[in-house]
């Protein structure tokens, strides 16, 4: 499986390379992660527990981080295991620029392969769930990293929201996946990088 995207994250470029490289961000933004723990300079081990209709599994799962330019891009290479509910492999190309003050795309190239159960179920409940992990992903990860905005007329404190960039969503399934499989991936959440 192929895909690509693009997602604007509400900080500027340094802040969401921060982000995207601190498990304990990326742990609370990622539906189900009970433990992402980093391993080496680049590399990464996480446990998620996911469902997919009706397979339940937890995904233990080894990332790796190569190409790596900071702030502006990186490789993940990802391998997960759910034990009989499947496996998910592959990579993505992540990347990062400056759309304005406190506004970063990320851009997403991904190739990912799944088999066992996952697999079998059909990529319906395979795109729907991994649709839903990267909109929580996304949505958790723009709070996380969004500065607090005080309304004048108020003095509300609230926080800036992300937007998607223009282009094909597909590559939200994809993303997921790598999350699912790996760890998981975060993948992207850089830039989609």
């Amino acid at each position: 499986m192929e895909l690509h995207g693009e997602r604007l994250i509400p900080a500027d470029v340094e802040t969401t390379w921060a982000a995207l490289n601190d498990p304990e961000t990326l742990k609370a933004c990622i539906a189900g992660c009970e433990s992402l723990e980093r391993t080496g300079d680049n590399a990464f081990t996480a446990r998620v527990a996911v469902k997919v209709g009706p397979v339940s599994a937890r995904f233990t799962g080894n990332l790796q981080l190569q190409n790596v330019q900071p702030p502006q891009s990186y490789t993940i290479v990802f391998d997960g295991q759910g034990g009989v509910a499947g496996f998910g492999r592959g990579s993505a190309d992540v990347n990062l620029a400056d759309e304005g003050p406190l506004q970063t795309k990320l851009a997403y190239e991904a190739k990912a392969q799944v088999g066992g159960k996952l697999a079998q179920i059909g990529s319906r409940l395979v795109d729907g769930a991994a649709a839903k992990l990267a909109d929580d992903f996304f949505a958790r990860f723009s709070e996380q990293v969004a500065p607090a905005t005080v309304v004048p007329e108020t003095g509300e404190i609230v926080q800036v929201e992300a937007g998607r960039a223009p282009g094909n969503a597909s590559w939200i399934r994809w993303v997921s996946l790598a999350i699912i499989a790996a760890i998981v991936a975060y993948l992207a959440f850089r830039g989609f990088r």
